[in-house]
């Protein structure tokens, strides 16, 4: 039987980062089930989304995670008033 996670392998691996900054892509691999080569993958979108700052150590890379600076506001929410009715609102095009 598979396994299923309410979790993206991006949410995943930014978890592992989260947990333990210098993992290795190997170590990020086995840790969400995936290959190396898909797990760099990720490392590099969440790099250039600006969630993860890599840094070179060495040999090693050590990751450190960024919040985005700016986080979009979702849309202003105007729900219909109780009070207002369909004779209270302005009057169609057209209409005199």
């Amino acid at each position: 039987m598979t396994s299923w996670s309410f979790l993206t392998n991006h949410a995943r691996v930014l978890l592992r980062i989260a947990r333990d900054p210098g993992t290795r892509p190997r170590d990020i691999a086995a840790s969400v089930d995936s290959t190396e080569r898909s797990a760099h993958g990720i490392v590099t979108d969440l790099t250039a989304a600006g969630y993860v700052i890599k840094q070179k150590n060495s040999r090693r890379n050590r990751y450190q995670i960024q919040a985005p600076s700016r986080c979009p506001n979702p849309p202003p929410r105007n729900p219909p008033s109780a009070k207002s009715s369909p004779s209270s609102r302005a009057p169609a095009r057209g209409s005199s």
